[in-house]
C-alpha cells in the first residue's frame, strides 16, 4: 500500500492533484489507515498512471472518464477508445495548423520590422491592426488568458 506522498512520487503526480482526482471521480476514494492516511493499492498507482499518460498526450477529462471506463471493461470492442483517440488527434491536428499559421503571420511580422523607431515599428503596427495580418491565426489560447 501507498501512501498519498509515496504515490504522488510513484507516478509523477502532485498530491493535491491526486486528491482532486479523487474529488472529480476519475480515481477511486482511497481507503485510510487507523492513523488516517489516504492508502492506494497497485490498481490505483496503474490507474493514476494512465490518467497522467493521457492528460500529457492531451486528452480532456471526459475523454479520460470515457477512456477509464472502457478500461474497466477489457472484454468489450476497443472501437469507442479508438474513435476517442481519433479524436484527439484530429484535434491536435487543427491545432498544429493553427500554430503553423501563428509562426507564418509572426515571422512575416519580424522580417518586416525594420528596427527603426516604434513609431515606424511593423510588430506595433501590426498588433495594432489586425487586418495587416496575412491570414487568420486565431485560436491558440495564451497561457495568460
Amino acid at each position: 500500500m501507498l501512501t498519498i506522498g509515496k504515490l504522488g512520487a510513484a507516478t509523477g503526480v502532485k498530491v493535491p492533484t491526486i486528491r482532486w482526482y479523487e474529488e472529480v471521480g476519475l480515481l477511486p476514494r482511497a481507503g485510510r489507515s487507523v492513523g488516517g492516511q489516504r492508502l492506494y493499492d497497485e490498481a490505483a498507482r496503474r490507474r493514476l498512471a494512465f490518467i497522467r499518460h493521457a492528460r500529457e498526450l492531451g486528452f480532456g477529462l471526459d475523454a479520460i472518464r470515457d477512456l477509464l471506463s472502457l478500461a474497466d471493461r477489457p472484454d468489450q470492442s476497443c472501437a469507442a477508445a479508438d474513435a476517442i483517440a481519433r479524436a484527439q488527434l484530429a484535434e491536435v491536428e487543427a491545432r498544429l495548423a493553427r500554430l503553423r499559421a501563428l509562426k507564418g503571420e509572426l515571422e512575416r511580422m519580424v522580417e518586416q520590422c525594420a528596427c527603426g523607431t516604434i513609431r515606424d515599428c511593423r510588430v506595433i503596427e501590426t498588433l495594432g491592426d489586425h487586418g495587416l495580418c496575412k491570414g487568420e491565426h486565431g485560436g491558440i489560447a495564451s497561457p495568460l488568458a
